[in-house]
């Protein structure tokens, strides 16, 4: 049988053509369906509209091999989907005893009555296969129309990915043809994207056409910009092995801007760095009010290295907390070089750490001038054997977006200290 090479997945449901749902089940299904080598050609969000469904399946088994719904299981009446594929196939649809047994027990673990409406679960379009789902009431359904699949899961994300790591994941296995993709991820900071491009684009550009071919991704967001290289194994190592070649070609050219390209995010690049020196690091923030302490607790153990943190936002605290001399502010202003430098000396000795990090700056929108307009970022540094020191960034963008990037920057200033 051809294996499954394209697939377009549709999110049912009226809520998420709202502003208050979002379709997250597609990226979990194209992460999964990408990795077994099947390429997402098309994505859809649909209302709760037996006709408008029923065309859209219609129309994606013209461009697609395989065609996965989510959402639209339940059994109320606005739960179309089974009744949308059932037509666009020209199915009749069964009642499964077997389903509805299953149905009628997990009510009854539950020491409750089944409700009739959840009978319409138990209906399968004619010839196909259930899915059992450990999470929830909606079984998944596996549909076979000659060489091409239509996949029904639930809406809810764990029951959805019940399914997906239950019996689905075996069977897109077992009909990919033995393909994967695999991936490697270079995460860099400090430099725009246009100007990584102009560094990795003559070096990835002939790869496209070379064998393996590489595709090659450049995302940017969040003060940092990775670049995503993916090519297709058939079970042998080419692929990886151009990968790595690829990976070592950007790194060598990239310098020391490259933050991993083992997937750990910056916040455990500098942990690991932390705990190689066996050193412990406390924050003082203003600006960024916690958000580097909080992305260095995001790990899990960072206790190992993390001492604890100030959200030094008011002067007084400043001055009371960090020790940063009130006269100081007053001479150069909160947002200054030697108020950053104060702040993290002040964090390491009040909290008996070995690195002090500090950002003092403003957000925005308002609080700028024209010596200090927004976006103007203090971030300063203190570890042993050495004076602190700070360093100024301007920083463009809205308020959320300039408190992302002092985050990113004060990380990447931690980084780079501890890598010299």
């Amino acid at each position: 049988m051809r294996p499954l090479r394209t697939a377009e997945i549709l999110a049912v449901g009226s809520e998420l053509l709202t502003p208050f749902r979002r379709d997250t089940n597609s990226l979990v299904l194209t992460s999964r369906l990408n990795e077994l080598g099947i390429s997402v050609v098309g994505k859809a969000i649909v209302g709760d509209d037996v006709s408008a469904l029923s065309a859209t399946v219609q129309a994606a088994l013209t461009r697609a091999d395989l065609v996965v719904l989510t959402g639209g299981l339940g059994p109320t009446d606005d739960d179309v989907t089974r009744d949308a594929v059932a037509q666009a196939l020209g199915l009749d649809l069964d009642e499964d005893p077997s389903t509805l047994a299953a149905i009628e027990a997990r009510f009854a673990r539950r020491k409750l009555a089944m409700p009739a409406i959840n009978r319409r679960q138990a209906l399968v379009p004619h010839g196909g296969v259930v899915l059992p789902n450990p999470a929830g009431t909606a079984p998944g359904l596996w549909i076979e129309r000659g060489e091409q699949v239509v996949v029904l899961l639930p809406g809810p994300p764990r029951e959805m990915r019940a399914i997906l790591e239950g019996e689905l994941g075996p069977r897109l296995a077992a009909r990919s043809g033995g393909r994967h993709v695999e991936r490697r991820v270079i995460r860099t900071t400090g430099r725009p994207e246009s100007t990584i491009d102009e560094i990795a684009s003559p070096i990835y550009t002939p790869w496209k056409t070379a064998a393996p071919p590489i595709e090659t991704t450049i995302l940017a967001g969040g003060g940092q910009i990775e670049l995503h290289l993916a090519a297709t194994s058939d079970g042998t190592p080419a692929a990886a092995a151009a990968l790595d070649r690829g990976v070592a070609a950007l790194v060598s050219a990239l310098g020391d801007i490259v933050i991993s390209t083992d997937g750990r995010p910056i916040e455990a690049v500098v942990g690991d760095a932390l705990k190689a020196r066996g050193w412990m690091i406390a924050t003082a923030e203003s600006c960024t009010g916690g958000g580097i302490a909080s992305r260095l607790t995001d790990i899990a153990g960072s206790s190992a290295y993390v001492a604890g943190g100030v959200v030094a936002y008011a002067d007084a605290v400043k001055t009371e907390v960090l020790g940063v001399p009130a006269e100081m502010i007053a001479a150069h202003g909160a947002v200054s070089e030697p108020v950053a430098i104060a702040m993290a000396e002040g964090a390491r000795r009040r909290l008996g750490a070995d690195v002090g990090v500090s950002v003092t700056g403003i957000a925005g929108p308002s609080g700028g001038s024209a010596a200090k307009p927004v976006g103007t970022v203090f971030i300063g540094i203190a570890v042993p054997g050495g004076p602190a020191t700070a360093k100024a960034f301007l920083f463009l963008g809205e308020r959320a977006m300039v408190r992302t990037q002092a985050a990113m920057a004060a990380l990447d200033l931690v980084r780079r200290t501890l890598a010299s």
